[in-house]
């Protein structure tokens, strides 16, 4: 009688997350996609106020050359209450700097649960998916689905009047907005 031959398991694929705080929520990014973490107040003198109609979640707006990079207050993207962010993580691949409140910690993921269908609204650009961590599910941000492209538009819009934001008065603004 021969026995059958063990079943072999495949390793279990792990993602490093984030896992940071925006008014008392706990959510998590992929480490893969922040590009760097910096400080509010690191950034502050570099940042101009920027005004987008029906775009109440970006401020302030911080140029890196030819680039513009768009800080999102979390809270206000979220629908949280209003909360001083300390903290802004530049995200990869994105013209997105996200605006927090703190880093809880940095983690491992080893399963990304697909979103439930409660999530039915422009949530679900928002987030990859969930994923339950010392016995807490916590969602997983999508770092694209802070600023869509028709948001981008508009924000690129607002811009384009002011060519050299030093040549108009303007000076570094606060970011916790």
């Amino acid at each position: 009688m021969r026995l059958a031959a063990p079943a072999k398991t495949s390793p279990v694929r792990t993602e490093q997350i984030i896992l940071f705080r925006v008014s008392g929520q706990v959510f998590a990014v992929s480490s893969a996609s922040v590009q760097e973490v910096r400080s509010v107040d690191s950034l502050s003198g570099s940042a101009t106020k920027i005004e987008a109609p029906g775009l109440r979640k970006v401020r302030q707006v911080v140029r890196r050359g030819e680039r513009s990079l768009f800080i999102v207050n979390a809270a206000a993207h979220f629908n949280l209450p209003a909360s001083s962010g300390t903290l802004v993580f530049v995200l990869r691949k994105t013209r997105t700097g996200l605006l927090i409140d703190g880093i809880e910690k940095m983690t491992s993921m080893t399963r990304l649960q697909a979103l439930p269908l409660c999530f039915c609204h422009e949530e679900r650009q928002w987030y990859r998916g969930l994923t339950a961590l010392d016995q807490n599910v916590v969602p997983v941000v999508h770092p694209e689905g802070f600023l869509s492209p028709e948001e981008l538009a508009l924000l690129d819009a607002a811009l384009e009047p002011v060519e050299n934001p030093a040549e108009e008065g303007a000076e570094g603004t606060e970011l916790a907005q």
